[in-house]
Formats: C-alpha cells, sequence, structure tokens
C-alpha cells in the first residue's frame, strides 16, 4: 500500500485457506492488520500482490461493479458500529441487501427479525434501540439474504460484557443454523475461541493458534 512517506507493508506474505461452512477468528494487537485482511478477504480492497478468491471467483479478474454483485449474492457484513442507516425502521434496515438485489421479501425479513428477538420493535428506529439492539438488528441485515459467508469486524466490539454475550450466542446460534461460514476480527479472546480455528496477525504475518472453548 502506497502512502505519503513511500510503500507501507501492512500484511506479509499471508496464505490462507477457508473452508466452506467453518467458523474462523483473526485476532491480534491493534493495527497489526486484522481489518485490512478482513477488507482483502471481503473484495472491499485489492492486494497489491497475491491472489484472493471469494465463493469460487477470483476477485482480481473482477471489476468493483463485479465484486460488489459477488458481495450482494454470497456475503453478510457485520460492523461493531452496526451501520444502520438511521432514516430507516430496523424492518427497512434489514430488507436493504435483499432490495439492493432486486428482491422483496417481507415474510423473510420479519424472519430473521424474530429470529434475534426484535419481531415487536420492526418499526422502531436505530435512535430508538438500545446498542445491543442495534447490533441484532445488523445481525439480522446480515443473515436475511442467506448468505454463503459472514464477515464481523469486532461484531461486540462497542458492547458491555452481557450485551456482548447475548450478541455473540446469537451470532454462532444463526451461524449453525444456516451452515454460514463465519470469519471474523475480534480482541475478544472468549469470542475467539467459540470459533473452530484461530489465527493471530503479528506484524503483518498470520499463524494458527490451537482454538479452545472458554472457561
Amino acid at each position: 500500500m502506497s502512502g505519503p512517506e513511500g510503500e507501507v507493508h501492512i500484511l506479509d506474505n499471508i496464505s490462507m485457506t477457508v473452508h466452506e461452512g467453518t467458523s474462523v477468528a483473526i485476532v491480534g494487537a491493534s493495527g497489526s492488520g486484522k481489518t485490512t485482511l478482513l477488507g482483502l478477504l471481503a473484495g472491499l480492497d485489492l492486494p497489491s500482490q497475491g491472489r484472493i478468491t471469494l465463493a469460487g471467483s477470483e476477485l482480481g479478474r473482477m471489476d468493483e461493479e463485479q465484486r460488489a454483485q459477488l458481495r450482494a449474492r454470497e456475503v453478510g457484513f457485520v460492523f461493531q458500529s452496526f451501520h444502520l442507516l438511521p432514516a430507516l425502521t430496523a424492518a427497512e434496515n434489514v430488507a436493504l441487501p435483499l432490495e439492493l438485489a432486486g428482491r422483496e421479501e417481507p415474510a423473510r425479513v420479519q424472519e430473521v427479525l424474530q429470529s434475534v428477538g426484535l419481531g415487536h420493535r420492526a418499526r422502531h428506529y436505530p435512535r430508538q434501540l438500545s446498542g445491543g439492539e442495534q447490533q441484532r438488528v445488523a445481525l439480522a441485515r446480515a443473515f436475511v439474504t442467506r448468505p454463503r459467508i459472514l464477515f464481523a469486524d469486532e461484531p461486540t466490539g462497542s458492547l458491555d460484557q452481557a450485551t456482548g454475550q447475548q450478541v455473540s450466542d446469537l451470532l454462532f446460534a444463526l451461524n449453525a443454523e444456516a451452515g454460514t461460514t463465519l470469519v471474523l476480527v475480534t480482541h475478544d479472546l472468549r469470542l475467539a475461541q467459540r470459533c473452530q480455528h484461530v489465527l493471530r496477525i503479528d506484524n503483518g504475518r498470520l499463524q494458527a493458534e490451537p482454538a479452545q472453548a472458554p472457561a
């Protein structure tokens, strides 16, 4: 990556494969490259060298519109800061990925809102919801298109411990129910250890760690 002081190396000789239906956590210190790696895996950015294949498609051979279409078909996202649109209700936020794909499925929207315990809050706006409720709406939005892979960037980072536990329980329950591949970035080692595989980035290099159930 190029910057005002010249070329900056963020990730160094990383090679990884995420098998369909598995869960992978990426951990590491702030600034280690975790979020950069997640963005590359999702096709939000392209590497200066190397090759990335997502859902069978090589991202470097696609233009931005093609990558966006691939993400719309195959990928769901959950972010630390929720990224809900304030002018839309919970149901309208959840419906957005379907609408962008040219689909109108109000029953599916209600189904996923019910699955995160917010069917009764469908007409509420983000400002009327707590942080935990907003993240549950974000989870519903991520799963509404039945994505093959879900990328989550610090999904519990803005929540208190109890609320974060509730959201992570929902995340893994929905993931298991849908059989979705899960790749998440987190500082929370307890959350990471719920995944089947844990990868640590240190100074741009990737190494595997044994995943173990939290005490």
